[in-house]
This record gives structure tokens, sequence and C-alpha cells, in this order.
């Protein structure tokens, strides 16, 4: 369970994080592409800070990632500028893609009747739980 203090330091980083990556998405001159911030998650000893992206659309989700995690010391380090007054010690980032609107568009799709397993008894062996 998270304390306050991970909280509000979590609200922090994902507030802050959000301009910088919209920012970095900005200058370097990428368009059609949207990534915000779902959570961060800060460990109890506040080392390490887990943030969570959803990236719009989907299929550049790794591919971001993967830029993300080449310059994940600059935008520690812009981080950092940003809170110096209010964090002494800076976490280390780890980026992670976030798939749960993929995941709800997914339920949404089974709602309508999409994937009716009525129908197509071949989509029940990919719901069956291992």
């Amino acid at each position: 369970m998270e304390t306050n203090r991970q909280k509000k330091i979590g609200g922090v980083l994902q507030q802050d994080l959000a301009e910088i990556l919209q920012n970095h998405l900005r200058d370097s001159g990428v368009t059609g592409i949207l990534i915000s911030v779902s959570k961060v998650k800060v460990t109890t000893d506040l080392s390490i800070a887990k943030a969570y992206l959803s990236v719009f659309p989907s299929k550049h989700g790794e591919e971001i990632l993967n830029d993300l995690n080449e310059i994940k010391y600059k935008i520690k380090h812009e981080l950092a500028q940003r809170t110096k007054h209010q964090l002494r010690r800076m976490p280390d980032l780890t980026f992670y893609v976030d798939d749960s609107l993929e995941y709800i568009d997914q339920i949404e799709k089974s709602m309508k009747g999409e994937d009716n397993p009525i129908s197509k008894p071949d989509l029940l062996d990919k719901r069956k739980k291992s």
C-alpha cells in the first residue's frame, strides 16, 4: 500500500514528466503521436519511480519506449531540475507501456458482440486462463 508521501511524489513526477515528454515530442518534430503518463508509482525508499505511459496510436508504443530508454538520463536530469526544491534525490526512472486502453477496447468489442464465442467457438480457446 502506498503512503501519502509516495502518492504526492508520484503525482508531482507524473505532472512534470508529462510536460517533459510532450515538449520532447514537439522538439523532435514527431507528429501524430500522443503520449500521456497514466501513473507513476514510487517505491517506499523513493529510489525507483515506475512511469506507466499510454501511447496513441498504440502500434508505436514499443518504438517510443525504446527511444525514451535511450534518453532516460536527459529526462531524469530535466525532471530533477524541475523538482529540485521538492525532492532531495531524484528516483531512477523506468518506463512501461500502459495497455489498459487496449484492454478496455477489447472488453467493449466483446460487449458489443463483435467477438461472439457462440457464433465463433474457436474464440473460447483464446479466453481460457492457463
